[in-house]
C-alpha cells in the first residue's frame, strides 16, 4: 500500500484535518481521514493486482504459443516483473544465453507485443514492459 500517494493527491484535506486536531484536539477527524485513506489505497491496490493477474494469465497464453523458447520465455517473463526495463546485456546475463540468442527471444517478445523498444536507438537499446508499468 502506498498511502504516501493518497496523501500527496489530498494534500489539502490533509492539511485541513491536522489543523483541525491542533485547533481543537478533535484527532477522531484525522483517523476517519487516515482510515479512509487506507480503504481507499487497499481498494486501487486491489484493483492493480487484479490488472496483474490478467496481464499474467494474457502473458502467458502468448508464453505458451512460443514453442521451443517457451522455456527461455518463462525465465524473462519473471525476470520482467522484477525489473520492467531490459537490455540485451543483461538477458544475456541472467539468463545465460549468447546474443543472437538474446536477440532472438525479445524479437519474439516485441512481436508478441509483451516488449516495446524505447530509445529508438540501433545499439544500447532499452526494451519495457510497457503494459505491466502501465498498471502502476
Amino acid at each position: 500500500m502506498y498511502l504516501s500517494d493518497f496523501f500527496k493527491k489530498n494534500r489539502t484535506s490533509n492539511y485541513d484535518a491536522l489543523s483541525r486536531v491542533r485547533e481543537s484536539n478533535d484527532i477522531a477527524h484525522w483517523i476517519k481521514f487516515f482510515l479512509n485513506a487506507v480503504f481507499k489505497t487497499s481498494v486501487h491496490g486491489k484493483e492493480t493486482l487484479n490488472r496483474i493477474f490478467t496481464l499474467k494469465n494474457e502473458t502467458d497464453e502468448k508464453i505458451i504459443a512460443m514453442g521451443r523458447k517457451s522455456e527461455n520465455a518463462r525465465k524473462l517473463i519473471t525476470l520482467l516483473y522484477r525489473k520492467p526495463a531490459i537490455n540485451v546485456k543483461y538477458i544475456m546475463e541472467q539468463l545465460v544465453l549468447d546474443k543472437r540468442a538474446a536477440r532472438s527471444i525479445i524479437s519474439t517478445f516485441e512481436k508478441a507485443g509483451v516488449l516495446v523498444e524505447i530509445t529508438g536507438f540501433k545499439r544500447n537499446r532499452v526494451f519495457e514492459f510497457k503494459r505491466y508499468i502501465a498498471l502502476f
